[in-house]
């Protein structure tokens, strides 16, 4: 049974992803192959990728992320 109060293992990356954000990995992971490159090609259409580099350039700003994960998301990202 999942209990909200036991220690992470790895605490960086639990601190670094919200709730929202480790339900839609855990969704993914258990998602076919074929679905996630359906979805994966859905969310990195041109339009979506254009508020995808707006929203890091934000977080750029804000200090929410730095420089450097800011240029390696736009490489990951192939822009």
């Amino acid at each position: 049974m999942w209990n909200p109060f036991k220690k992470a293992k790895n605490q960086a990356s639990n601190m670094a992803m919200g709730m929202m954000g480790k339900i839609a990995m855990k969704k993914l992971q258990n998602m076919s192959p074929q679905e996630q490159q359906k979805m994966m090609t859905e969310a990195f259409k041109p339009e979506n990728k254009e508020k995808m580099v707006a929203v890091m350039e934000q977080m750029r700003k804000t200090g929410q992320i730095t420089e450097e994960q800011y240029i390696m998301a736009k490489q990951k990202l192939g822009l």
